[in-house]
């Protein structure tokens, strides 16, 4: 998937941005940046897409992004109905890796920092101790100002980069590359049409037609773009939203299976172990424990 070039805004008095939103939801463009970004979700649930990795997002999720990796966080559908009561809230911090200047990348005594940038152009959840520490140091560089601003971040990047408390997102090394304005808002239809109608049998004809192509270049403009067909995307979404509904706990799991798309228990259980590594039960017990 050809992600869009995000430019991100910072003033000319500040060496890194810093941001608390509240808002209806968190967009669906997928696109890339040169800074990185620590995303912290205080409200919200849905699928994140970052690299080529599919997964549910939830509250209390921490997230660093690497330079240039490609992202977006897609609400659940209730998000997108005008629902005044429902919306999100986040912190976000996006900072280019020489904000503080290129000599503190080559003090010895920082030598953990480059190291930490090369781990985040895999993408890292951030969990523990660590991620607390770091929400409270996100809410005070929030308020801070001048020198105190920068303090706060190195404080970030310290415990960012001590920290072994974390989860690798993106496992391939897949390179991704820049797209022009046309191919964005083609991708994009088709990412949010999937995520919309995901229940449905959805054909390669439906899909090929929105993006005005023949099956068979579609196919292939798709596998170019995402490194997967449209049918591993597809069931990926799928597993992804069953995971959701197998932590919430409120439905069997037959229940979900059919409610997430798939017409029989059989290959939903077969999917969901070659996505997850493991079955439903398993993974259901995992994370209820």
């Amino acid at each position: 998937m050809k992600p869009h070039f995000h430019k991100v805004p910072v003033t000319l008095q500040s060496s890194f941005s810093i941001r608390h939103d509240i808002k209806p939801d968190f967009g669906n463009i997928w696109h890339y940046h040169p800074e990185l970004e620590l995303h912290y979700v205080i409200k919200g649930e849905g699928v994140r897409f970052i690299g080529d990795n599919i997964s549910n997002f939830i509250p209390d999720e921490m997230v660093l992004i690497g330079e240039n990796l490609p992202h977006t966080w897609r609400c659940k559908d209730e998000y997108f109905q005008g629902n005044p009561d429902l919306n999100t809230e986040a912190m976000v911090i996006h900072f280019l890796p020489d904000c503080l200047g290129k000599y503190l990348l080559n003090l010895p005594e920082a030598y953990l920092i480059p190291k930490l940038f090369e781990k985040a152009k895999s993408g890292m959840v951030i969990t523990g101790k660590a991620k607390d520490k770091l929400v409270d140091l996100m809410r005070k560089a929030v308020d801070a100002t001048n020198l105190d601003r920068v303090i706060i971040l190195l404080s970030i990047l310290k415990t960012l980069a001590e920290t072994d408390e974390y989860n690798t997102i993106v496992t391939s090394k897949n390179t991704f590359y820049q797209s022009n304005e046309s191919e964005t808002l083609r991708i994009n239809k088709i990412c949010n049409y999937t995520l919309s109608n995901y229940k449905k049998d959805i054909t390669l004809d439906e899909v090929a037609s929105l993006s005005n192509l023949s099956v068979t270049s579609f196919c292939r403009y798709f596998k170019l773009m995402t490194k997967k067909t449209f049918y591993d995307f597809l069931i990926e979404i799928r597993v992804s939203h069953a995971c959701r509904f197998l932590i919430e706990n409120k439905l069997p799991t037959e229940m979900i299976c059919f409610d997430c798309g798939f017409n029989n228990v059989s290959n939903f259980y077969r999917h969901f172990k070659k996505v997850t590594g493991m079955t439903p039960l398993d993974y259901k017990r995992k994370y209820l424990n």
